[in-house]
């Protein structure tokens, strides 16, 4: 008997975990991809200049990186693990969000207070969309209507209507916004405020704050998972937990060195952390409020974006 719940409870994480982190190290100039039913690395793809930012399409057919210092953004084929195509985009590109059909890829021009357009199928810049000074984190609605951006030395976030490619309103949040992370329902954003170790809470319709939760020093990007809120605290070495209702803190979960990067497993059972200092990649159990698991990484893992694949 006890060997069969074993097997089951073995069988139960496989599932959970059925999907690969694909991991930007950035002082390693390469992509490391994670199956995280293991887990374990599965492979090493090189990519140069940096790479910083990255977004996997909706699909899992295509991850998208930035490379700041190559001012390009590299297009990978996910479960080819091979580079198909670079895309040269100026500037500085950091924060990286595909639309949910993924026709469109958006990037962030730290440098130009804009955002880029791709066309997906054609690979080539289609559009600029001005946005407030050093954009850092994007993030589109599941509907694909908007697009929020972090705009770092502005001390807001900017809404941009994808179909006009305008910008219809800003929102003042706290101070020098990085990672923006919108809910399944598209109803509330959360961005993570490096200098003022908050996140505020954005109701998206009526493009105003409507809340603000104090958490580590200084907090880089957001995960939701289970009616909470995970925010990576740089250089407190944990990630913050918050209830999303009542916005109260929960607690404070140590991990690697200089967290960075943050997503929630599909099933919302695990969060995904990368380590920048201490060159590892942390498995949160969403529920327990625990570390479960680790995997070493190259040097320097940022992981900025939407970096998690579903595998089945």
């Amino acid at each position: 008997m006890r060997v069969l719940v074993l097997a089951a409870l073995a069988a139960s994480i496989a599932q959970a975990s059925a999907e690969e982190a694909f991991i930007t190290n950035q002082l390693s100039d390469d992509l490391m991809v994670v199956d995280l039913a293991g887990p374990h690395s599965v492979a090493t793809i090189p990519i140069g200049g940096k790479p910083a930012g990255i977004a996997v399409s909706a699909d899992g057919r295509f991850a998208y990186v930035t490379s700041p210092d190559a001012k390009a953004v590299t297009v990978v084929d996910a479960a080819a693990r091979q580079v198909t195509g670079r895309i040269e985009v100026g500037g500085g590109p950091l924060g990286i969000a595909v639309a949910p059909d993924g026709r469109t890829v958006y990037v962030a021009d730290w440098y130009a207070a804009a955002v880029r357009v791709i066309d997906a199928a054609s690979r080539s810049l289609t559009a600029s969309i001005a946005v407030g000074a050093s954009p850092s984190g994007l993030a589109v609605t599941p509907d694909g209507k908007l697009l929020l951006s972090a705009d770092r030395d502005d001390d807001s976030v900017s809404i941009v209507d994808t179909a006009t490619r305008q910008r219809k309103a800003t929102i003042k949040v706290g101070t020098r916004p990085f990672g923006v992370t919108i809910d399944a329902e598209g109803r509330r954003a959360y961005s993570a405020n490096v200098g003022s170790d908050d996140v505020s809470v954005i109701d998206i319709a009526e493009a105003r704050e409507i809340g603000r939760v104090p958490v580590g020093m200084r907090p880089y990007a957001v995960a939701l998972a289970q009616g909470r809120g995970f925010v990576t605290d740089q250089y407190g070495g944990t990630v913050s937990v918050f209830d999303l209702s009542t916005l109260r803190p929960v607690k404070r979960i140590n991990v690697g060195d200089y967290p960075e990067g943050i997503n929630a497993t599909a099933d919302g059972k695990r969060i995904i952390v990368a380590c920048w200092e201490s060159n590892t990649l942390d498995i949160i159990d969403a529920a327990e409020l625990k570390v479960v698991g680790e995997v070493k990484t190259g040097d320097g893992p940022r992981a900025f974006g939407a970096f998690l694949r579903r595998t089945e």
